[in-house]
């Protein structure tokens, strides 16, 4: 495994944290694997539902060509899966393979829990975007997934009400604000979105539009730029439209929230390449009346957007058969049925561009008959996405912004505030966990 600066960066402060005993996990990493021959057998932990269909495809197909055999473990999403992934490592019991969110990748790699499949998979590099292909090699020469779904953000407007009201559809941010007071002096009862504090992924991504970068190195040590110039103009202007009452302030995914948007009370969202599924249920009413658009630019000869959400699929260091794993990783995440099943069947949005268009995606989402070019778009989209810059400790930055950020959009309070606690505290966490940070 080529033994990457970023990779000593993490293992040296993982060894400070963890002490002796990971140093000689860190040594496994280096291993190989797939020490057995004849029939393998491997494990797979994902929360992607019917997971287990498509396994099947592979179980029948490919897999049995090569006696790979898969099983599907179904577990939690999230923070959740997180812990229980280290620790089972710690056990040296982790699954041969592991869905993993592109913002967990650090902290996993940081565990050591993750192996280098670089030599297995480098090649399938070009049928993904370089802005998703980075978040799996964490900016190394390293690779630690393969990069399975993707969620490209997006203007979601009710075309219907845009037009009674005579509104144009924001191309830049200085528009959305002028948008968001032209309909409220028109209809005060409405407001053109809200700010919500619920689900960090949503400031992440706008940040990551902007061009922020939260976690980089310098040297051997981690600097934490979430404090940085991008992130503190997304934060201001938020916060200044919340201020002045312009747009909403609740929370997301609320009866309210959902209430808001079936009546139109919300006639905009800015959300991502998924948000089809959930207006379905939370806006049933609104059928067909909703169309998708870029999301607003910081400069008109900008063309960049941001990412909310997204997974990939990792083979760990404990696996004894990781060449295994990573074939079949590859084929989940390249190939043109496994990702015509993984959409059919667990209604993702796939990172391979050429999957963007075909099958499931030859034809808009349902909610969306309205607007025939839905996929087509988005395709072109998804290729406008900006690198990310994850750390090893994204949940406690996530948990600090909820915090702060709900207080402060509660209260209409100042969001530069809770933006500097956000970097305090993220940065606390890392130096409490051993890692040295650059200051």
């Amino acid at each position: 495994m080529p033994y990457t600066k970023r990779r000593r960066l993490v293992t040296s402060a993982v060894a400070v944290a963890l002490g002796a005993s990971t140093l000689a996990a860190c040594g496994s990493s280096d291993d190989g694997g797939d020490a057995q021959s004849g029939p393998v057998s491997l494990t797979y932990w994902t929360w992607t539902p019917g997971m287990d269909k498509v396994v099947d495809l592979w179980n029948k197909g490919p897999g049995k060509e090569q006696q790979i055999t898969v099983t599907v473990k179904k577990q939690a999403s999230g923070d959740t899966l997180v812990t229980k992934i280290l620790t089972a490592h710690k056990a040296g019991q982790a699954p041969d393979l592991v869905q993993a969110e592109y913002q967990a990748l650090p902290t996993l790699v940081s565990n050591d829990a993750l192996a280098d499949i670089s030599g297995e998979v480098d090649d399938v590099k070009g049928k993904f975007a370089d802005g998703v292909w980075q978040q799996t090699t964490l900016g190394t020469d390293a690779v630690y997934a393969v990069p399975q779904d993707i969620g490209p953000m997006m203007f979601y407007y009710r075309e219907d009400l845009f037009e009674q009201y005579g509104l144009d559809v924001p191309a830049t941010w200085e528009e959305f604000a002028r948008t968001a007071r032209e309909l409220k002096k028109a209809a005060p009862d409405k407001d053109l979105t809200t700010f919500s504090a619920n689900d960090s992924g949503l400031f992440a991504g706008l940040a990551q539009q902007a061009g922020a970068r939260w976690w980089t190195t310098e040297g051997q040590k981690w600097k934490v730029g979430i404090d940085d110039e991008a992130t503190r103009k997304v934060a201001d202007f938020w916060g200044g439209l919340v201020e002045e009452g312009a747009i909403d302030n609740q929370p997301m995914y609320t009866p309210a929230w959902n209430k808001a948007l079936n009546t139109g009370k919300h006639i905009a969202w800015v959300s991502a390449v998924w948000a089809p599924g959930t207006l379905t249920t939370a806006a049933p009413d609104t059928k067909g009346k909703w169309a998708m658009a870029p999301l607003p630019q910081w400069s008109g000869s900008e063309n960049r957007t941001g990412s909310w959400g997204g997974s990939s699929t990792a083979v760990t260091t404990d696996s004894d058969h990781r060449e295994a794993a990573a074939k079949f990783a590859e084929w989940l995440n390249t190939d043109a049925d496994a990702l015509g099943a993984l959409a059919k069947e667990g209604g993702i949005y796939p990172a391979s561009t050429s999957a963007q268009l075909s099958g499931a995606f030859a034809q808009p989402p349902e909610f969306f008959a309205n607007q025939p070019d839905f996929y087509t778009k988005a395709a072109v989209i998804a290729k406008t996405t900006t690198p990310s810059a994850w750390g090893p400790n994204v949940n406690v930055a996530y948990t600090s912004f909820k915090d702060a950020f709900g207080a402060a959009a509660k209260n209409k309070s100042d969001f530069s505030a809770a933006l500097r606690t956000m970097q305090e505290e993220t940065v606390a966490d890392l130096e409490k966990q051993g890692f040295e940070v650059a200051r």
